[in-house]
């Protein structure tokens, strides 16, 4: 009856801790998609956005996208795509509810190893409440984390068990289970070493190491295999950074001290940021010889007291373990730390230092009350610390805002803040912020193309206002970045081919660099062959309006003005042809009707040049006052 009745509280207490996480970020589901790879996860994944269907499974399971391959985390986002449509809602409640589970597992599988549900709780809530762990909850693309380790804590459940009882089909458990969790996320890597150390403690299992050795082998042979299919995924997305890119000395030096700056963002969590630069410049010798010096002193006192204290150990090297695989020594991206790596690995330092403190203060009753008051407290700072952390990700201006208040010279802050700016429609804005971008960080193709795209988009509004020079000015700072873009080199032809004073020697220049470029640039023919009519050369024109209707065969416009080109060169049948056409593709196109209208009235068809000449009036086309005049006075003698 005992037992029952500890097995219904601890369920109880599962439930509360479970509720509490939950209810501390309800606020998350005031949060919209932050637009940081919510586009390419959800919201513009036509593969994801449209539901679960056979498709999309297929692409699912075969898909390197966004430089990843983790099937079950695209297959949870298309499910909530099919239950909740593009309602930022429902995304968020589903991340919500897997971090609440993930607390509530955490709890059940550490009180079932340890026999010890307060540290238990202490170490769930902490897991659960800590502000590091925002990004992974709060960030709808960052779900591959409350996924995977959800299947993790699955593979702990299920591995106790199986040390209690060992089978082969509570292995089976264990293999299935981590096998989920990888086709969520590959962190999940160092697992089946992690397992080797819980073997030590808590599960004090006294077989051989030899056998607990072979017993792992099929978990990492998949570990292995998922590893192998991370790199193909990443370097076919061109995410790896090379050693030519990034020496290796570097990446190792940036490895040790990002260790000691994720203790220091645990103890103290403040200046979180959504992104974290490299440092590029290096990082200083003797911060580096300090970084490393601690790993080391920590790992040996841990290990000359695995004894006494087996969780110093345990909590230690789980930290290590499962951060290792994305410290950077195989650098994927420009991040040098990111908060959403240590979903994971801060429930060692949790679970190290709940039992150090417990087994301190067992023999002292005031001191054990004064543990308990300290840890309240610190859960509940912890609460408030996120409670404020969760509205910087309600969308992706405000993220990359307070990004750049973290650190103003963030490059990847300003160039993403520049990418929301121009959702939004304030481009002179995000423009500042591309500057910001390459001012900071030179060459950097990402800020460079956006840069450009914008500066391109700025001219066009500025053309459309009448803006001339200011137009070429903005369209030109952009083709510094992206000097083969077709459409810039048109833009800036058409401008230099308008108003009082064209530059039509330029603007020729311009539209010949956009087909060198593009030779199938339809917009950049019917520049050209404008031009070249405004220049006195019908032939060229002619061409250039032939070759537009050979890649646009329904272009009113150049219908209309190789019709005018052939009259000139005295093709009137050819003429007469194409003006038809384009009063067919368009019949309110008041001017093809006057040119019909001219051409029929010379050629003795009154009727139909009076006939067009009603037409391009109801256009409200103007028509010449003598050839109206003609016509009423043939017709009155009929």
């Amino acid at each position: 009856m005992l037992g029952s009745a500890l097995a219904v509280q601890k369920r109880m207490l599962a439930v509360a801790i479970a509720a509490l996480t939950f209810a501390i970020y309800v606020p998350a589901l005031r949060n919209g998609f932050v637009g940081y790879d919510d586009g390419d996860y959800v919201v513009n994944n036509p593969h994801v956005n449209t539901g679960l269907s056979r498709a999309n499974t297929t692409w699912a399971l075969s898909a390197a996208h966004t430089n990843n391959w983790h099937p079950l985390t695209w297959l949870s986002h298309s499910l909530d795509a099919a239950i909740f449509g593009l309602d930022p809602r429902g995304h968020h409640f589903t991340s919500l509810a897997l971090h609440a589970a993930n607390t509530s597992l955490m709890f059940l599988w550490l009180a079932g190893a340890t026999g010890q549900p307060v540290c238990s709780a202490f170490v769930a809530l902490g897991f659960g409440l800590h502000p590091l762990h925002v990004e992974s909850v709060a960030w709808i693309a960052e779900r591959k984390d409350v996924l995977s380790t959800f299947f993790l804590l699955l593979t702990l459940l299920a591995y106790s068990s199986y040390v209690r009882k060992p089978g082969l089909g509570r292995y089976a458990l264990v293999f299935l289970s981590l096998t989920a969790g990888l086709l969520s996320k590959q962190m999940l890597v160092t697992v089946p070493f992690l397992l080797f150390l819980l073997d030590f403690w808590p599960l004090r299992r006294t077989a051989g190491v030899g056998r607990r050795l072979i017993e792992k082998l099929p978990l990492v042979l998949l570990c292995l295999a998922a590893g192998l299919a991370t790199l193909w995924a990443q370097r076919r997305g061109g995410a790896v950074s090379l050693l030519d890119q990034l020496p290796l000395a570097i990446r190792l030096e940036n490895a040790v001290t990002a260790y000691f700056r994720y203790l220091g963002k645990v103890a103290w969590p403040s200046g979180l940021s959504a992104f974290y630069p490299f440092p590029s410049a290096g990082i200083p010798v003797l911060q580096v010889a300090m970084a490393s010096a601690g790993i080391v002193v920590i790992s040996f006192v841990t290990l000359v007291c695995r004894s006494k204290r087996p969780w110093l150990l345990v909590g230690w090297g789980w930290f290590l373990l499962t951060l290792l695989p994305v410290i950077g020594i195989i650098q994927v991206g420009m991040q040098s730390m990111a908060d959403r790596y240590m979903y994971v690995p801060m429930t060692g330092l949790l679970i190290a230092a709940a039992w150090e403190v417990s087994a301190r203060v067992q023999f002292s009753t005031a001191a054990t009350r004064a543990a308990c008051a300290t840890a309240a407290i610190v859960l509940a700072l912890w609460s408030v610390g996120t409670w404020i952390q969760i509205p910087i990700w309600h969308d992706g201006v405000t993220l990359f805002r307070h990004a750049l208040e973290v650190d103003p010279d963030n490059f990847v802050a300003h160039d993403n803040l520049g990418v929301e700016l121009d959702r939004r429609g304030q481009s002179d804005e995000a423009l500042e912020h591309y500057r910001a971008t390459l001012r900071l960080r030179p060459g950097d193709r990402n800020g460079e193309a956006n840069f450009a795209m914008a500066s391109f988009a700025k001219g066009e509004r500025l053309t459309a206002s009448g803006k001339f020079d200011e137009a070429l000015s903005a369209i030109r700072d952009g083709i510094r970045y992206r000097p083969r873009n077709a459409l810039a080199h048109t833009q800036i032809g058409r401008i230099l081919s308008q108003g009082q004073s064209p530059q039509l020697p330029a603007a020729i220049a311009e539209f010949r660099a956009a087909l060198a470029i593009d030779p199938q640039f339809a917009a950049a023919h019917m520049g050209l062959a404008v031009a070249m009519s405004m220049s006195g050369h019908p032939v060229e024109a002619r061409t250039g309006f032939e070759n537009v209707l050979r890649l646009e065969p329904g272009n009113v416009e150049a219908h209309y003005d190789l019709g005018l080109m052939l009259a000139t060169l005295g093709d009137a049948q050819g003429a007469f042809r194409h003006f038809e056409a384009a009063v067919r593709l368009n019949p309110g196109f008041g001017n093809a009707h006057v040119a019909l209208a001219e051409m029929d009235a010379a050629m003795g068809r009154y009727g139909d040049a009076w006939r067009e000449v009603q037409l391009a009036r109801a256009a409200n086309a103007q028509v010449d006052p003598v050839l109206v005049s003609q016509l009423q006075a043939v017709l009155a003698r009929k």
